[in-house]
């Protein structure tokens, strides 16, 4: 270090202008801490604060519908990849189909219900937990296995401890020496339930018993953040600041004009106009005027409309950029935020779709499909198996390298403009980039079904002799007859 004649270091320039120590920047507090101690303090706030404005907000309400349709929908079905044993595959399918409307815990849903449940959760507290929860096998359930859905306050983040066993306890889940987790540590009745026999007690679950769904952004991070954590305050702002407006609006709206009185004359307005005084202010009288009123003033009398003050002609713009920022904090689209779709055109809204298509898609695999659906199913299976629900006699011998071979298909996305989509499908199609394979999944049908399916039709309708110009056998793309003799030649 050099020092200048006073002792003090010399200044230089940082390598990187965002290290600098200016006064421009010195504002700037960046503390190093890790993701766990920089959530453990907040999480409860910022969860709290989360649902509030989800409550309260139609912003915040609107975001959190919007990303559960889109990371939902309809649901994000299995599909079974069993080629080699298509007896097999069919009565898997078949008892999956009995299981969906029997796996929620409370009854209230089906399994693609509690998708929507877990998105929610996922959006407003960063994170949610599944329990399995085993049946008799005598319970009237095709599958003795149910899920409970349970809210992150059950987990309590405050729990930090090291057990007797030398396990240590972070924020409520359990990690052994090696660092892996073991066990939830969970509040039997969630903390926030004013019940009259809740003791607060926390109960030990086993890790391979719970599924706890989070976006994890960094290394090591162990719990979930809420969605709406990078603008709450901008969001809490533009809620006042349109509030402010909304009062300022109705307060003025209240006022048509006013009287005044040029001349100093004894009588007042209402006694000049023969209307009733409905109240004071300062002195003032209020007159009440019904609609088509032209009353006739006397000399001394004036009126003044009341002409209140807009707030600027760069409230729109101002607050358009707003709501921008919120939809990128939230990751959708200004339209779908607002509703307002006035500027847009087919190139603009398809190109802000595909990258929102592209990052649902990338959460709908990291998260709700591998934190959730594959462990559902993989555990429903082996379930099934045990009690006999389902036969299959090689399981326990191929159970990884084959039984669970399943791919999950999200609801497929509608089309932007479908005329141009499927042109460009089949232009696809016809150069070789894409198959009637991923064609149809993409359009969340099974291939095989699907197959099955039209070779039936197609033979119905050659039996009973119909020609369809629809049907590319026998007729070209402008649905004109084609011969279907050996020679090939159109007649």
């Amino acid at each position: 270090m050099i020092l200048n004649q006073y002792g003090r270091p010399y200044m230089t320039n940082p390598t990187y202008e965002g290290a600098s120590q200016s006064p421009r920047m010195s504002g700037f507090m960046a503390p190093t801490i890790g993701p766990n101690t920089a959530l453990s303090g907040n999480l409860n706030t910022l969860r709290g604060r989360s649902r509030q404005a989800i409550r309260n907000n139609p912003l915040a309400k609107g975001a959190q519908a919007t990303k559960t349709a889109n990371m939902v929908g309809t649901g994000i079905t299995p599909r079974f990849n069993f080629k080699n044993t298509p007896e097999v595959k069919a009565a898997i399918q078949e008892l999956w189909q009995d299981s969906v409307p029997e796996l929620d815990w409370d009854e209230t849903t089906d399994f693609y219900g509690q998708q929507a449940i877990v998105s929610n959760a996922v959006f407003s507290d960063g994170e949610c937990l599944a329990m399995f929860r085993p049946r008799n096998r005598y319970a009237d359930l095709a599958v003795p296995l149910q899920v409970q859905i349970l809210e992150a306050d059950h987990l309590d983040v405050s729990y930090t401890t090291t057990l007797p066993n030398g396990n240590k306890v972070r924020m409520g889940i359990e990690y052994n020496k090696m660092g892996k987790r073991v066990a939830y540590w969970l509040y039997k009745d969630h903390p926030g339930e004013m019940y009259m026999d809740s003791d607060g007690t926390r109960v030990r679950v086993l890790a391979k018993n719970i599924m706890h769904i989070f976006d994890p952004t960094r290394p090591g991070q162990q719990r979930g953040l809420p969605s709406s954590s990078s603008i709450l305050v901008k969001l809490n702002e533009i809620d006042q600041c349109v509030d402010a407006e909304l009062v300022r609006r109705k307060t003025t709206a209240m006022f048509g004009g006013f009287i005044k009185k040029v001349e100093n004359y004894g009588q007042t307005a209402a006694d000049v106009l023969g209307q009733k005084v409905t109240g004071t202010t300062n002195s003032a009288n209020i007159i009440a005027f019904e609609p088509g009123t032209f009353p006739e003033l006397p000399f001394g009398y004036d009126v003044v409309f009341s002409e209140p003050k807009d707030v600027g002609g760069n409230y729109v713009a101002w607050m358009k950029q707003q709501l921008m920022d919120l939809a990128r904090g939230w990751g959708i689209t200004y339209d779908q935020l607002t509703g307002d779709l006035s500027s847009v055109n087919y190139s603009s809204i398809r190109a802000g779709l595909l990258e929102f298509r592209r990052a649902i898609t990338q959460e709908q695999n990291k998260t709700l499909v591998f934190q959730y659906c594959r462990p559902v199913i993989q555990r429903w299976l082996d379930t099934a198996v045990l009690v006999n629900a389902v036969t299959i006699p090689d399981y326990h011998q191929k159970k990884r390298q084959y039984y669970r071979g399943i791919s999950w298909q999200p609801q497929p996305w509608p089309w932007i403009e479908p005329y141009k989509d499927r042109m460009a499908e089949i232009l696809e199609m016809r150069a070789g980039a894409k198959n009637y394979n991923m064609m149809l999944t993409e359009r969340g049908l099974d291939p095989e079904s699907f197959f099955a399916q039209l070779s039936e039709e197609l033979s119905m309708i050659d039996k009973m002799g119909f020609v369809f110009d629809t049907d590319p056998r026998k007729t070209t793309k402008t649905g004109l007859y084609q011969s279907t003799d050996e020679g090939g030649e159109d007649e």
